[in-house]
């Protein structure tokens, strides 16, 4: 099925109260990473982690049902996606226009980039290495039958000659040792970038875990990169957790640079002990808008002897909730808070390390004194709203923590939460998503909402699509077989608009694969599986027209001056459109001209039609006189006349025959104005005409179509070499 959505469709407005739109808006400009159009670039959308898409203008409560919406394809894939999926609009593909695309990463260390309207691949490529394959399971099951990418990448559209996507693969080589590799690879292509990729080599002072006596050592076959990357103020994150708990392993954050991948800096939050792994059940760490980080720790050392500052003496900070500084471009532990079971609770593996952070937007409490909050919830049952100012540390007798709510999350939190327009959303293990409302800075119980659909393991992580505060829905998947994907009313999650079993299997679109978290975007949902992606979208509705270079035909063509380009390009429609395209190209060199032939033509049905593009160079001309170009016959003719009568003239002077030298030299005078005539007037002769300059053009063939207030454009790019 490839029913295709359309871009625009009416909806609804609200006028909300003054301090959630203040909200709304304080959380877009401080949190968001910077945004074209509706891209979806890192884990759940930015780096406060809200898994909010405040720009989305199709999808409302009121189309989202099984009437109107409902799976328009799959895409298929060669592992399993553990990885959320990532959308950037409007890219610029070499030979395949400026379509919005989805990254997609797998467990067997691809990453694809599709087509995100019409589900066409542009690109794939294996990050495998020669002689190396992709890790085994290490005899542990949460991550299964291979280990691969499975952290979600994260994208700076800015960075390199056309983006980039950031990934860490795992690798085996032909000696069964075991490999972590960083790769930045460019957005339109796959290619590595910045002398890519770069192992992940670590050491750092302590005597835990793994230590050589001095420091502790990052050995790559001991973990896995299960958190999402963190993108902040050009650097990239990462950090690592086990292999189920098989020691020896400890608590690694590890920093390199954007631009050159290139080490600047390591973290160990166990460096003294053991343990204290960060995973998250695929969470991205947290940051908020001053550079801090923030990770939920999981089941390790923590030292309940504090030193003079009430930081744990040896710096071992298992299932803590850690702050940690990027002050002056380091990594240091500036604030945290752990529970004062902390020691009985990562005894019995009820940790805080399977859920993540979330950081909110300033609120203001009843006294009208404004916090900075960070909520966080692991295996425990409970929920942690903590002032990142002041977290609380550790104290062996009470919790100091700005608010605790024991047993807020029965089942235990094996994912991240969502928040929008002051709820935050969760969903624990075998039981409701429910609706938490905030009021005075203070989250209140019991929650104001919860879905009659109970969610086994791992629970739900959702995703908020809305248009500012408005038409606000929220998105879960079950992790079962067959997969099921479910959309709520944000304001009332027992409203439940849609889900994929109410069509009967026309949605069906595999099994569920856990930790995975929908990403929303124009219009479209996409869902992660074991083998793919089920895309979502509005069912039979006009999309779009598709313009690219026609299979097996080159981009770029190499002339001489004065010889002609040739490409064949081909436009279709899709989701059946059937306006008129008209086609225009720029970019042509100083004597050259680039036509489209047809230059205005109309796409429906399922074939496409070839458009020619020609691009006519000048070779260099010969001089000549102005207005006249290659001498004519009356030109010579006047040459001639001239010379017989010059001639004719001196004969009769040397005679002495004045009558006659006068005549000749009168028919002289006509013949050159017979002469300069022919050419256009006495001007001058001109240079030489230069020709089209030799050089490498960029040539952009463009398609626009307009059908009332709707234009739609996609663009070509052709190479032109002229030799």
């Amino acid at each position: 099925m490839r029913q295709m959505r359309r871009a625009d469709a009416a909806f609804g407005d609200s006028s909300p109260a003054l301090h959630v739109v203040t909200r709304a808006v304080m959380l877009i400009c401080l949190f968001a990473l910077p945004l074209r159009g509706q891209d979806v670039l890192t884990y759940h959308n930015d780096n406060a982690r809200t898994g909010q898409n405040l720009n989305e203008t199709t999808l409302t409560p009121a189309n989202v049902n099984s009437s109107q919406f409902g799976e328009l394809f799959q895409l298929s894939v060669d592992g399993k996606v553990d990885a959320q999926p990532l959308y950037a609009s409007s890219v610029a593909i070499p030979g395949q226009g400026t379509p919005n695309v989805l990254y997609v990463a797998t467990e067997n260390d691809s990453v694809y980039a599709f087509n995100a309207n019409n589900g066409a691949q542009l690109w794939q490529v294996s990050l495998i290495g020669p002689g190396e394959t992709t890790s085994d399971n290490h005899g542990c099951t949460q991550i299964t039958p291979e280990i691969g990418i499975t952290s979600t990448p994260v994208i700076d559209r800015t960075s390199g000659p056309n983006g980039a996507i950031y990934v860490v693969g795992m690798t085996k080589d032909a000696s069964s040792a075991y490999h972590q590799w960083l790769h930045a690879l460019d957005m339109t292509t796959g290619a590595e970038l910045f002398g890519g990729p770069t192992e992940v080599q670590a050491s750092y002072p302590g005597t835990g875990a793994n230590t050589n006596g001095t420091n502790v050592i990052f050995d790559p076959g001991q973990y896995a990169e299960r958190a999402g990357l963190l993108l902040l103020n050009h650097v990239i994150y990462t950090s690592w957790t086990s292999h189920c708990d098989f020691t020896p392993y400890t608590g690694w954050i590890i920093a390199y640079s954007e631009s050159t991948l290139s080490q600047v800096n390591v973290l160990n939050l166990t460096p003294n002990g053991s343990d204290g792994s960060i995973w998250m059940s695929g969470g991205g760490l947290a940051a908020d808008s001053a550079g801090n980080i923030y990770p939920l720790m999981a089941n390790g050392t923590f030292d309940t002897t504090l030193n003079s500052s009430g930081f744990p003496s040896q710096g071992d900070y298992g299932n803590a909730m850690v702050k940690i500084s990027t002050a002056n471009g380091g990594l240091a532990v500036a604030d945290y808070f752990t529970m004062s079971s902390t020691v009985a609770e990562s005894d019995a593996d009820e940790d805080l390390g399977s859920g993540g952070v979330l950081i909110l937007p300033n609120m203001t409490d009843a006294s009208g004194v404004s916090h900075q909050l960070a909520v966080g919830a692991g295996k425990d049952q409970a929920l942690y709203l903590a002032d990142c100012n002041n977290m609380g540390k550790f104290n062996p007798s009470a919790d100091n923590i700005y608010q605790e709510l024991p047993g807020a999350l029965p089942g235990g939190i094996y994912g991240m939460p969502a928040y929008f327009n002051g709820l935050l959303y969760y969903g624990p293990v075998g039981s409701n998503l429910m609706a938490f409302q905030f009021s005075n800075a203070l989250l209140q119980l019991p929650p104001v909402s919860s879905t009659a659909t109970i969610f086994a393991y791992p629970g739900a992580t959702p995703s908020i699509s809305a248009n500012g505060t408005s038409n606000g829905i929220v998105w879960a998947t079950e992790n079962t077989s067959p997969a099921v994907l479910h959309a709520y009313a944000a304001n009332n999650l027992s409203n439940e608009l849609y889900n994929t079993n109410q069509a009967g299997t026309r949605d069906q679109f595999g099994t569920g694969n856990k930790f995975i978290t929908p990403t929303i975007a124009n219009g479209e949902v996409f869902v992660g599986t074991t083998s793919g992606v089920g895309v979502f979208g509005l069912l039979g509705s006009v999309s779009d027209f598709v313009l690219s270079v026609n299979g097996g035909n080159p981009t770029s063509a190499t002339v001489s001056p004065g010889q002609t380009a040739q490409y064949s390009l081909s436009v279709s429609a899709e989701g059946g459109f059937n306006q008129a395209v008209s086609f225009t190209c720029t970019g042509a060199p100083t004597g050259a001209t680039c036509t489209v032939s047809p230059a205005s033509t109309a796409p429906s049905g399922s074939s496409a039609i070839t458009l020619a593009v020609s691009v006519a160079t000048t070779s260099v001309g010969t001089p000549g006189w102005r207005g006249f170009g290659p001498i004519g016959g009356r030109m010579v003719m006047g040459i001639i006349g001239a010379l017989v009568a010059l001639a004719f003239a001196f004969m009769s002077i040397a005679k002495r025959d004045r009558q006659r030298a006068y005549a000749a030299l009168a028919a002289f005078g006509l013949a050159v104005a017979m002469g300069t005539a022919a050419c256009g007037g006495s001007t001058p002769m001109s240079g030489a005409n230069s020709g089209t300059p030799a050089g490498t053009y960029n040539l952009t063939v463009t398609g626009t179509s307009t059908s009332g207030t709707t234009t739609l454009t996609h663009s070509v790019t052709l190479q032109l070499i002229v030799s």
